[in-house]
């Protein structure tokens, strides 16, 4: 499985953006998938996962992000609205996850990143 994400950029914060990754190689469908991300300096963090029917997020962007799925396009996205400063990292998405979601190492399959940068 191959995993491209894009829709990173610049925005100011109060702002929203709308990332994708698409898949190659097997169908979405067939996996849960996520969003992680990483800030310059820190390590990565859980963002949002979406399982075949449920979706859980980090608390910090609960309310604001929304994961979700196009298994026709083979594609999940990740709504980002009312974006902060504190938002700004690089975003990976993951696919093929094993046991908790939350957890990083329990995906197998990993986009390339987008960066996101929030200005105040």
């Amino acid at each position: 499985v191959q995993l491209q994400a894009f829709g990173g950029g610049l925005v100011q914060a109060g702002g929203s953006l709308r990332l994708s990754c698409a898949a190659s190689g097997r169908t979405f469908s067939t996996y849960g998938a996520g969003w992680f991300r990483q800030a310059p300096g820190k390590e990565r963090e859980f963002v949002a996962a979406r399982g075949w029917s449920d979706s859980s997020y980090a608390d910090s962007v609960k309310g604001r992000f929304t994961i979700s799925r196009d298994n026709a396009k083979n594609t999940i996205y990740l709504q980002m609205n009312n974006l902060k400063p504190e938002d700004t990292a690089v975003y990976y998405c993951a696919a093929g996850v094993t046991g908790a979601r939350t957890e990083s190492r329990n995906y197998l399959y990993w986009g390339q990143g987008t960066e996101v940068t929030v200005s105040s």
